[in-house]
């Protein structure tokens, strides 16, 4: 019985819920599902909707998109139409509801709200590309002057998004960040405080098994420049340890030519989430090189008894619980991204881990479980309808 099924039915608040775009299910979609169970009768706004690829809880739900969803061939390049996508998200018509719960680390939040309306925004992060990271998502440099010319465009682009994306902070009435790290990036981008709650980790599905662990060390990412990929290849062909790569993106090419021949690295690309599980539960530890807004693949580690090593900056620094923490070693951290300080971390984990115990990552993914989200979300939206409700008195 799923969880839509088991609450009961009666009149509840009229809800519109807004995510950015809806690929594919990654971490900001399984957060979306879970306010799709508890109000399967919500609208949901998005840029565009490729029917099929969200889970059934999704599906259901009435998807409004925008006029992008009608630009032939928007799915192969939707992430360039970032210029658009403000204007785009005006099309979004919020009828009469008693609350908007947008998901957003790019445009939803910008959502026009009716008036006296609470709007909470679950933030994954104000966006990256305007603010915080575009120096890792641009990296590349170039002399000619051709390039250096687009350069000057983009950032000019990305300068008046990032005062536009400033401007619309204030439809917002509750901001709600995923992790401390997104909450101090919240503060500077937008001046506001905001509540932290955690993304769910499905620790029923991914829990250990008794097996003999692997000699490999795994990455399961997308293969963008920022997650910083590259250091994993560069570290385990140093150190001569067996890796698997699972993941595809536009930084794919590059991390091939940098394996080259070597017989420690290996791609297997896309993988189902039966053998993403399998995986984690038979490697020796699960490498998370970039810096990351919160990091789910890293407790779905944990909760497979596998520990972790990540770079000790973001999203990491509160899930991974390096030698000598209290709650017990569930992996460690290396300082900076650089080879050499990766290095450091995976022979700091060869050495510490022998000490280590696989039980304390499943206890420490089980803080982050699927359930205590549902708790934590839902209580606070009850909380601002209920303050609504008495000043409406």
């Amino acid at each position: 019985m799923s969880f839509a099924s088991s609450i009961k039915k009666g009149p509840g608040p009229r809800v519109a819920l807004v995510h950015d775009w809806l690929t594919g299910m990654r971490g900001g979609e399984k957060c979306l599902e879970v306010a799709c169970q508890r109000w399967p009768g919500a609208t949901l706004h998005t840029l565009i909707h490729k029917k099929g690829a969200l889970s059934p809880d999704i599906e259901r739900l009435a998807i409004r998109t925008s006029w992008l969803q009608n630009l032939p061939g928007i799915f192969r390049y939707y992430r360039y139409s970032l210029p658009v996508m403000p204007l785009a998200s005006r099309s979004w018509k919020v009828g009469p509801v008693d609350l908007v719960l947008s998901f957003s680390h790019c445009v939803a939040k910008a959502v026009q709200v009716p008036e006296g309306v609470p709007h909470i925004s679950y933030c994954f992060t104000p966006m990256r590309y305007a603010w915080h990271q575009r120096d890792a998502y641009f990296s590349e440099k170039s002399r000619s002057p051709i390039k250096r010319a687009t350069d000057s465009i983009r950032d000019t682009i990305l300068d008046q998004i990032r005062t536009w994306d400033a401007k619309t902070a204030a439809g917002v009435s509750h901001f709600v960040a995923i992790s401390h790290t997104i909450a101090k990036r919240i503060r500077e981008a937008y001046g506001r405080d905001s509540e932290v709650i955690y993304p769910p980790v499905d620790t029923n599905y991914y829990t250990p098994e008794n097996v003999s662990r692997g000699d490999h060390y795994l990455v399961i990412s997308a293969l963008a420049p920022y997650k910083r990929i590259d250091l994993a290849v560069e570290s385990c062909k140093r150190l001569r340890r067996k890796l698997v790569i699972i993941g595809t993106g536009q930084d794919e090419q590059r991390l091939r030519q940098l394996a080259g021949n070597s017989p420690w690295i290996e791609f297997l690309g896309w993988q189902p989430d039966e053998v993403l599980r399998d995986q984690l539960r038979n490697c020796k530890a699960l490498l998370f090189p970039g810096e990351e807004d919160f990091g789910i693949v890293p407790l779905e580690a944990q909760a497979c008894g596998t520990p972790v090593v990540a770079l000790g900056q973001g999203g990491a620094t509160e899930t991974v619980n390096p030698p000598g923490d209290p709650k017990g070693m569930t992996g460690v951290w290396f300082a900076e991204p650089s080879v050499e300080s990766m290095l450091d971390g995976l022979e700091s984990l060869e050495r510490e881990w022998p000490h280590g115990d696989s039980r304390n990552c499943r206890a420490n993914a089980m803080r982050f479980a699927t359930d205590r989200f549902r708790d934590e979300l839902f209580g606070f939206v009850d909380g601002v309808l209920g303050r609504t409700n008495r000043q409406a008195a």
